[in-house]
């Protein structure tokens, strides 16, 4: 489904992002993945077939740098972009602290913009390409304790539709997705009754793999997503009932 695509996929060292790497590549996609994370991105390169990956820091903008330079080094063809990177520090909003709101834009809003910003300078030149960016259901309903988190995944969403709206005649589609309770490292440190509140409001009544939400991004990466673009594909197993 993916053979002869090149594939930048940020956060690759767990969850989603390590499910979407794997799947890439046994779709035929060649894989550049991206972490902080240099022992866990040897671990999941152990399970990709063609590629290679580069340490990086998102939220620094030296390191961005730093792996565009890589890419444009090695004479990479980027067909496809998923920012999936993104953390979390929940908290009411009378204790978040401003530095815990800037280090979420910092990785999950800022470092779309730029990273995006210099990889879709190649896809221009193709006249090609996808960007994905994975944003969350909190983005779209909100969610208590989640301000900060909230804020910056809802820019995610208008980011992607406005960069739908100025690419689209260059031949280049641009996807949010947002996911609903994944099974993550993200997710493992909510609290017992914070699980049960959002499975007994889960149509599905389970929690999502990061193995759904990686056949997802790899369909709407794909060439039969080909007329999908400037939209936020919902994947929450009916938790937010939009």
């Amino acid at each position: 489904m993916l053979e002869n695509k090149t594939a930048i996929i940020t956060g690759v060292t767990s969850g989603i992002g390590k499910s979407t790497a794997i799947l890439f590549s046994k779709y035929g996609a060649k894989v550049i993945g991206v972490g902080r994370n240099l022992q866990k991105l040897e671990e999941t390169f152990k399970d990709i077939k063609n590629g290679w990956f580069f340490k990086c820091d998102l939220s620094n903008r030296d390191d961005i740098d730093n792996f565009v330079n890589e890419i444009k080094k090695r004479n990479e063809k980027i067909d496809i972009l998923v920012n999936n990177a993104g953390m979390r520090k929940d908290n009411l909003i009378l204790r978040t602290k401003d530095e815990d709101f800037d280090a979420l834009y910092n990785v999950n809003l800022k470092s779309v913009f730029i990273l995006t910003r210099e990889i879709v300078r190649l896809m221009i030149k193709q006249r090609k390409g996808v960007v994905i960016n994975i944003s969350s259901v909190a983005g779209l309903v909100g969610n208590p304790g989640q301000t900060n988190y909230s804020a910056t995944k809802a820019g995610v969403i208008a980011f992607t539709k406005s960069l739908a709206k100025e690419l689209g005649s260059r031949n280049i589609r641009c996807i949010a997705i947002a996911p609903g309770f994944v099974e993550t490292k993200m997710t493992d440190d909510l609290s017992d009754e914070v699980k049960k509140w959002y499975l007994e409001n889960i149509s599905l009544k389970r929690f999502g793999k990061p193995e759904e939400i990686a056949e997802v991004i790899a369909f709407l990466a794909s060439d039969k997503a080909s007329y999908v673009t400037g939209t936020c594909v919902i994947v929450d197993g009916g938790l937010s009932g939009l």
